[in-house]
């Protein structure tokens, strides 16, 4: 028995999860031989004290839990960053909460401050607007983190509350 086989699989899921690729990326559905990596990367205080969902030791079980709950729920779609060499360099998607679509992400520390992380939300926002039907996006950074609420005010959000909130212009 490998490790996914106790979850419920969807026939053909893998193939309606696209690749989505920027000038200098390529987002992909994680696999469970990115595990390793995951961890080199995300096994960083400086990623778990700025995320809202990521643990501090970040383990192999950590990894290999998130790979094989990717990708579950109708609306939801997590892809891994890669640059165009498939180094993988972080994690994105849009997940439903409470039947609200938000929006996360994280870089390892290497690729902060190079523009990826705008990169790949552009992406993901256009996919979640055009294929996943969502009408609005819910996004979260940390006070103490200023450089994801710089990445989400560059893709579109505003602030409402004590929250950034992005919504799809109507007629576009």
């Amino acid at each position: 028995m490998t490790l996914c086989e106790a979850l419920p699989r969807e026939p053909h899921r893998e193939a309606s999860i696209p690749v989505l690729e920027t000038e200098r990326l390529a987002l992909r559905m994680p696999r469970l031989g990115d595990a390793k990596t995951m961890v080199a990367l995300a096994n960083d205080r400086r990623i778990a004290e700025n995320s809202a969902r990521i643990p501090h030791p970040y383990r192999m079980a950590d990894a290999e839990s998130f790979i094989c709950g990717a990708n579950k729920g109708s609306g939801d779609a997590v892809f891994l960053i890669t640059l165009r060499n498939k180094a993988v360099i972080g994690a994105v998607g849009v997940t439903t909460l409470d039947d609200q679509a938000e929006l996360g992400y994280w870089l390892g520390v290497p690729h902060w401050g190079k523009g990826y992380a705008t990169e790949a939300l552009h992406a993901v926002i256009d996919y979640a607007f055009t294929d996943l039907d969502h009408q609005a996006l819910n996004a979260g950074a940390r006070v103490t983190n200023p450089a994801s609420r710089r990445v989400l005010e560059k893709c579109g959000f505003q602030w409402t509350g004590v929250g950034l909130y992005r919504i799809r212009a109507i007629n576009s």
